[in-house]
């Protein structure tokens, strides 16, 4: 027994769905006419010319969706004509108002008002010219239909839009959350090793035996960046990998931190206030990369040598403060646009509801100060020191 989902019904759509309402609309006209025939009325020429007509405006349909505008005019001419030929009040009318829907749906509203318009004044006239099948109740019953429709499609179309926006936005954060978590991930790791090549060899000669310790800590930086290069890739290809075995980040990574930037000269303390508590993921996620950002900008400057790093535990947020000894220059400012950087570290905090600040410290050095709260409690805005 075939499962239950391909017993389903499926309504045809596309093409197809507009290929079922032609043959249906011709299905019943072809009926109306058959009682046309049958009761001998009309001339034979005004037979074929209606059929003619009929198989026209069904027909096209089909191409309604790449051509909607004429095939809208088409369908409506063609249907006005078919109603002066033939006596049968016969469901042809059916079709423009579906090629109107379409137009509305695809944002031309002038041009759907315009072919809505002359439909009401096509009617209007044959009721003048005294057809006495059209009264005035049936021009402002189809006048109401029209209207409708093209509110419909115009609805239909805004819907679309604002869908098709939205879709937008999210890749666009989607890919601006990829470049800053990319730039966390391997930015700390090649600064380091970038910093310890350097002094690689600069004790090259001087003390081979510190400079072997700076390649043993390129070598492991390097293997932690791979590492965490793979499993970064490995998310956003969502394959069906095993779960990773190091931690995931956070602040009980910290002596990493603290252990990477040691053979780059930097000496780093870390404080602790409050009472230490389990942190939401994300909030130990962003306190994590600041950290690693301050300590990666740290790390580019040779005049850096103590780093001292303050975890605030409070009631509804975690305070994080980055302080250096170093000149505090050449760094990106706060506002500055981008991905990266202390950029990117503002954009971490804004997203939680706090705020970062980062500047020049007036006893010298450099700071990096951030407020993460437990909640989200808005996104206040971001400032600058200095």
């Amino acid at each position: 027994m075939p499962p239950l989902d391909r017993l389903r019904f499926r309504p045809p759509r596309g093409v197809q769905a507009d290929a079922a309402l032609g043959l249906g609309a011709l299905a019943l006209l072809g009926i109306a006419e058959g009682q046309r025939l049958s009761a001998g009325e009309g001339s034979m020429p005004s037979r074929i010319a209606s059929w003619v007509l009929i198989v026209a405006v069904c027909g096209s349909l089909l191409f309604r969706r790449r051509y909607p505008v004429a095939v809208g005019w088409f369908t409506a001419l063609a249907t006005g004509g078919y109603y002066v030929l033939s006596p049968i009040d016969g469901p042809l009318v059916v079709v423009p108002i579906v090629a109107l829907y379409a137009i509305a749906a695809q944002g031309r509203l002038r041009a759907a008002v315009a072919m809505a318009a002359a439909m009401v004044i096509g009617v209007s006239a044959g009721t003048l010219v005294g057809d006495s099948d059209v009264t005035g109740t049936a021009v402002f019953m189809l006048s109401g239909w029209l209207v409708a429709v093209v509110a419909l499609g115009s609805v239909r179309h805004g819907r679309v839009a604002y869908a098709e926006e939205e879709a937008r936005l999210r890749a666009t954060e989607e890919r601006l959350r990829i470049a800053r978590e990319l730039h966390d991930v391997i930015g700390h790791n090649i600064s380091m090793i970038n910093v310890q090549a350097g002094a690689a060899l600069h004790r090259l000669k001087k003390d081979p035996t510190q400079a072997e310790e700076a390649l043993g800590a390129i070598k492991a930086g390097s293997k932690e960046a791979l590492r965490e290069l793979r499993a970064t890739l490995g998310v956003l290809r969502q394959v069906d990998e095993e779960a990773p075995t190091a931690p995931a980040p956070g602040l009980a990574r910290a002596a990493e931190l603290v252990a990477s930037a040691k053979p780059a000269g930097i000496e780093v303390r870390i404080s602790r206030t409050g009472t230490e508590r389990p942190l939401p993921a994300p909030v130990d996620l962003a306190a994590y990369r600041i950290m690693q950002e301050s300590l990666t900008n740290a790390a580019k400057h040779s005049d850096v040598r103590q780093v001292t790093v303050l975890l605030a535990y409070e009631d509804k947020e975690l305070i994080l403060a980055v302080e250096d000894d170093g000149r505090g220059a050449a760094v990106q400012p706060a506002h500055a646009s981008g991905g990266s950087g202390i950029a990117g570290m503002a954009g971490r905090a804004r997203a939680l509801g706090g705020e970062l600040v980062a500047g020049p410290r007036p006893e010298g050095g450099f700071a990096v100060r951030a407020r993460l709260p437990y909640g989200n409690t808005g996104e206040p805005m971001e400032r600058s020191e200095g």
